[in-house]
């Protein structure tokens, strides 16, 4: 178990500073010098940049959070096919999983982040691009219906650990380890969207391509 412990902490410490580096926060600052978290909602995540900066600034931020998480995964893999003995599925997830820490906790920026919806989605598509395919289906399903984009989120980390027992189950794997952590990230996800359910309750929440105010 010694000769694990190494690999493991580089998969840890490689994805949380990956994911640490907010692209919100980043590409605001080039765009406006402004930091996005004293703008709109204060949230450092693509809703906020498209509501606050604009379209050009969302779709780098999205993108940057997307392909962060895709990295971690891909790194974390390769971490334990070459340097470990043990399935490289349980590097993808670590990695994923301290992507999407790093995004919500950023040691780069003062441990305030984003919500964390894409870059689980980067991590996620590596892992299980089936899954990920649905739940992408239904994310703009919910988003053209009812143009509001946490609902959207909310509803896409309700059923993912759902969807990734079901696929695992069916097709193989460790159905405990995966929906476990599948778990763990809507649980996240969820946690930080907090304050978008008590506005969805309310029925105040922020729509897409409702104006500033």
């Amino acid at each position: 178990m010694k000769e694990f412990i190494l690999p493991i902490i580089a998969t840890i410490i490689i994805a949380y500073l990956l994911g640490s580096v907010a692209f919100a926060v980043v590409v605001t600052k080039l765009f406006t010098g402004k930091d996005i978290r004293s703008m709109g909602s204060g949230n450092a995540g693509m809703t906020n940049v498209l509501r606050s900066v604009g379209k050009g600034a969302a779709i780098v931020t999205i993108l940057g959070d997307f392909f962060k998480g895709t990295a971690a995964v891909c790194i974390g893999k390769y971490i334990f096919v070459h340097f470990t003995t043990l399935d490289f599925t349980y590097g993808m997830w670590i990695a994923a999983l301290f992507a999407i820490l790093g995004h919500l906790f950023p040691i780069y920026f003062r441990f305030k982040g984003g919500k964390g919806v894409s870059v689980a989605a980067g991590s996620a598509i590596v892992i299980n691009p089936y899954v990920v395919a649905v739940l992408v289906v239904i994310f703009v399903g919910i988003i053209i219906v009812t143009k509001i984009v946490s609902l959207a989120s909310v509803s896409i980390a309700v059923l993912y650990p759902i969807f990734t027992a079901f696929y695992t189950f069916r097709y193989g794997g460790n159905v405990v380890v995966n929906t476990s952590f599948a778990l763990t990230f809507a649980l996240l996800v969820i946690f930080m969207h907090r304050e978008n359910i008590k506005r969805l309750l309310n029925g105040t929440e922020y729509k897409f391509g409702q104006k500033k105010g």
